[in-house]
């Protein structure tokens, strides 16, 4: 098999009910370490929440013992050529998705498959609004034709916003389109319209991941921002044009770097003439001051790790990098 094809990434969700989390998540960080396996992996009562690498010829071992006792789970998958996360954590959280609000999960937006969105999509009317649930950060580098934008920065910060659609959109009329990455903020989000009073509520099935596997991106603008090391990626094999800008020319960009400067850790969407000349940077004052990272476009190809303690001390006791 081809280097650049042994690992898989998953993404999946299931809300189901969880005898005992502690249990499950020694159980699970188990028997995905036995696979030399790496990711993020939340359980809680109410479910999991993962992301997670494996190599591809434990693959199927995997989905079959997540299916095994996350039935429901809708499992999506990509190639890459390497693990796109450092560690393997696997941990408690009551919240899958932090949102502050109780909602009846057993009340949410109709599903629609890929199709069924796309054809939606093109045959909206001005009843119709299409809203991107995710951050800021996320929308900016990709997202569907004609949805709105909040400007979040936080998932806890949505229920406010949905306050405020109440105010310009007739909650009995309006028809509610709704998508995430991959699914899970949906299923709490749309539940959430539906208690402020909204009655037609839709969300895409598996998020956009499913809808770039299984529809490329006909109806999709840019690539799609991703919570592991590949930061930024097509959600098909169809070319995309960057619709985002970098931060310092504004020639058109889809990269994100974190800050160099340690203190800061921003992240900065630049093309990779600019985040050169910046030292990894995003200003002048985190280039100038604090504990800043060597950074070489040539050998970054991740975002930057969390440093040892006796790195940091190293690096504070260097000179400041001058521009």
């Amino acid at each position: 098999m081809h280097a650049a094809e042994t690992i898989k990434v998953l993404a999946f969700y299931a809300f189901t009910k969880v005898e005992d989390p502690q249990k499950m998540i020694k159980e699970h960080k188990s028997f995905l370490e036995s696979l030399t396996g790496k990711g993020r992996i939340y359980i809680s009562e109410e479910g999991i929440n993962a992301q997670c690498s494996v190599p591809a010829e434990h693959l199927e071992a995997y989905t079959s013992y997540v299916l095994k006792n996350f039935y429901t789970a809708d499992i999506k998958i990509h190639t890459h050529r390497a693990h796109p996360f450092a560690r393997l954590i696997v941990k408690y959280r009551k919240q899958l998705v932090a949102m502050d609000q109780i909602v009846d999960t057993t009340k949410q937006g109709v599903h629609l498959e890929s199709k069924e969105w796309e054809k939606m999509i093109l045959e909206r009317d001005e009843n119709t609004i299409i809203i991107d649930t995710r951050n800021d950060y996320e929308w900016e580098v990709g997202h569907f034709d004609g949805a709105l934008l909040p400007k979040l920065n936080k998932f806890r910060e949505f229920p406010a916003y949905a306050e405020d659609l109440k105010k310009d959109y007739d909650a009995e009329k309006t028809k509610v389109m709704m998508y995430c990455t991959g699914g899970i903020r949906c299923e709490l989000y749309s539940a959430l319209m539906i208690k402020l009073g909204f009655k037609n509520v839709y969300q895409l099935k598996g998020g956009v991941i499913r809808y770039g596997l299984e529809n490329g991106n006909r109806a999709w603008q840019g690539k799609l921002f991703v919570f592991d090391d590949r930061m930024v990626i097509p959600i098909s094999e169809d070319k995309a044009e960057p619709i985002a800008e970098c931060k310092f020319c504004q020639k058109p960009a889809d990269s994100y770097y974190n800050c160099a400067n340690m203190d800061c850790n921003d992240l900065i969407l630049a093309c990779p003439e600019c985040i050169e000349r910046q030292k990894g940077c995003c200003c002048s004052d985190c280039l100038e001051n604090g504990r800043v990272r060597p950074f070489s476009l040539a050998t970054v190809t991740t975002p930057f790790r969390k440093l040892s303690h006796e790195d940091k001390q190293n690096l504070s006791k260097k000179e400041p990098v001058s521009a």
